[in-house]
């Protein structure tokens, strides 16, 4: 009976973290989870405001967005650092697919991300309950890196008509390059200057504000976590400056009455049509925010040797946004910044996060008033300082060195989201990543090998002096086969044999074989026929164990007329008994490879 309590507590904690830190929960982890909340509290109010505008919809919601939700992953995720709330990627897309449905500004508008908050969390929840999380594999790193390198630039560029005072929209670069080009003549001068000396005071305090304060007589700790502040900064003066020079009237807008006071429950409104037409932004919005939230908390997980379980953070952000959805909230995410933060501050369980849902709360009860004379163009100012660093070109550069196809994915992303919008961007990123990667697999690699003298390895005949036996013909796969790669190893291996009449064996070397498709075997039978008809047998090795045991539920082995031999010496020294003997006792190769398995000159070696 204990031992079925037990294992059902286990059951119930692997879907309910909170049950299994909070056993462990102590005072040092309740002083260290504490200090940090109030460094990312400081850090989130503008923040959320910033983004919240960012997503077109009043300051407020950024707020209520950054406590229930807040609340809902402490208790269901399982990262101990990542800092959930409103992030400027998603913010962005909420808007487009927002303003797709609704007039921004308007009570619709508001229910649209409603709406997109609850279908992601719905969402999210169901990809976790299934295990689904795999999907954002599908996005591939560059794809990532290029879709956010790109919606920075767009969401930096749309905040300019903030920092002008002018009215300046668009979906893409070039719409709101056009839009801030008309407005330019109209620039209001009180609100540039106001914009400009945020943006240069936020970029000076990310770099220059720490070293300041070290210089004064802090420590480099405690430098570092004031230096986070320079937003709260930023808003305080910029109030003060609005009231004590009557800036308002001179043209500067402002954030105006936020309400005060927390956020009512309610549920969203039932409409099919519009969740129906808002259904495939919230997919790419749940796609996008968990591909951007779990490589965060990976990486912050990896720096103390913890881990996550990725399908339970499908579960902690599904219950987030749902939590979103019924608070008067919008899509929300782990942010980059805030988790470095929180991590840096010390934060040692998810609790952090709830204490910063609690002086949200306080914020939104108590501070609302004071934010009635903050500039727009201060909040514009964070935007851009918060996106301008997540935007990394340079990548561009090193992806370009390493891989043709991912810089192929990468360009194609963040010239699609640029000129086109952002949904546009990111369907264009998967499907290059997906297209690419079948071009690339449709062409497998596959090596011609010999034996090195003196050893037992096998390597390609291009790259290395090896003994090769005139009569056995190695071929080493380098990909797993399968439809789109079938025809093409029928082709190489016909192609090979044709070359040399005097094989009288073919070996393939499967140890990079990781899965073999029912197309991949038919290809198989077929190889196997042809060689037979010209009196040539299919033997195999290095066969994995699972793709053994898929050949061993066909007829395949049946009719082989080879064998499946464990290793590629072991088949060689059955087949070719004195040449491979040669080679074991040899220190230098006493057949030249190239003479006696000549390859075209155009196939690159590998």
């Amino acid at each position: 009976m204990t031992m079925r309590r037990a294992g059902a507590a286990g059951r119930l904690a692997s879907y309910l973290p909170v049950l299994d830190w909070g056993r462990r929960y102590d005072r040092r982890a309740f002083l260290s989870d504490g200090l940090a909340a109030a460094i990312v509290t400081i850090m989130l109010i503008p923040q959320s405001l910033a983004y919240a505008m960012l997503a077109g919809l009043p300051p407020v919601v950024g707020l209520y967005a950054s406590i229930l939700p807040l609340v809902a992953y402490a208790l269901f995720g399982t990262s101990s650092t990542l800092a959930v709330g409103p992030v400027a990627v998603v913010s962005l897309m909420t808007a487009t697919a927002a303003e797709a449905v609704a007039a921004p500004g308007s009570a619709e508008y508001v229910t649209a991300a409603l709406i997109l908050a609850l279908l992601s969390g719905l969402i999210l929840l169901v990809m976790g309950a299934f295990r689904l999380g795999f999907i954002a594999n599908l996005l591939s790193h560059p794809v990532i890196s290029g879709f956010i390198a790109a919606s920075g630039l767009l969401i930096a560029a749309s905040q300019l008509q903030h920092i002008l005072g002018v009215r300046a929209g668009g979906h893409t670069l070039l719409e709101v390059g056009r839009a801030l080009a008309r407005g330019l003549p109209e620039t209001n001068l009180p609100t540039l200057v106001v914009g400009v000396a945020a943006t240069g005071f936020l970029f000076w305090s990310r770099t220059g504000l720490g070293p300041a304060l070290r210089r004064l007589g802090l420590s480099s700790g405690a430098a570092a976590l004031l230096a986070r502040t320079g937003p709260v900064v930023a808003i305080a003066i910029s109030i003060l400056a609005v009231v004590g020079f009557g800036l308002e009237a001179r043209g500067v807008a402002v954030v105006g009455e936020v309400p005060q006071g927390l956020p009512a429950l309610s549920l969203p409104p039932l409409d099919l049509s519009l969740w129906t037409a808002l259904l495939p932004a919230a997919f790419l919005i749940s796609i996008i925010g968990f591909a951007e939230s779990v490589s965060v908390a990976q990486t912050l997980a990896a720096k103390r040797r913890q881990s996550i379980r990725p399908d339970q953070e499908l579960i902690g952000l599904g219950a987030a946004n749902l939590a979103a959805a019924f608070s008067g909230g919008y899509p929300v995410t782990g942010g980059f910044a805030r988790s470095i933060v929180n991590f840096d501050a010390g934060a040692e369980t998810p609790a952090a996060g709830a204490y910063t849902a609690a002086g949200i709360a306080l914020a939104s009860l108590f501070l609302t008033p004071l934010l009635f004379h903050l500039p727009i163009a201060v909040l514009a100012a964070t935007i851009i300082v918060a996106v301008l660093s997540l935007v990394d070109l340079g990548a561009l550069r090193r992806t370009w060195a390493f891989s043709r196809f991912d810089f192929a994915a990468m360009a194609g992303t963040i010239l699609v989201t640029l000129g086109f919008g952002v949904e546009p961007g990111i369907v264009t990123g998967v499907a290059l990543s997906v297209l690419l990667h079948l071009w690339r697999t449709s062409r497998p690699h596959v090596a011609v090998v010999g034996q090195i003298p003196g050893t037992q390895h096998f390597r390609n005949v291009l790259r290395h002096d090896v003994v090769c036996a005139p009569e056995v013909l190695s071929l080493r796969i380098d990909e797993s086969l399968y439809f789109a790669n079938a025809r093409a190893i029928e082709d190489i291996v016909q192609r090979a044999v044709a070359e040399r009449p005097q094989v009288r064996h073919v070996v393939l070397d499967c140890a990079a074989v990781n899965g073999i498709d029912a197309s991949a075997l038919e290809s198989l039978e077929l190889i196997m026929h042809r060689l037979g008809d010209a009196g040539v047998k299919l033997h195999f090795s290095e066969v994995k164990g699972p793709v053994m045991d898929r050949l061993a539920r066909s007829d395949f082995l049946r009719h082989l007329t080879g064998r499946v031999f464990l290793s590629h010496h072991e088949a060689l020294g059955e087949l070719a008994p004195e040449t491979t003997r040669r080679a074991d006792l040899a220190a230098r190769p006493d057949i030249d490879a190239a003479r006696t398995f000549p390859e075209r000159a155009s196939r690159r070696p590998g």
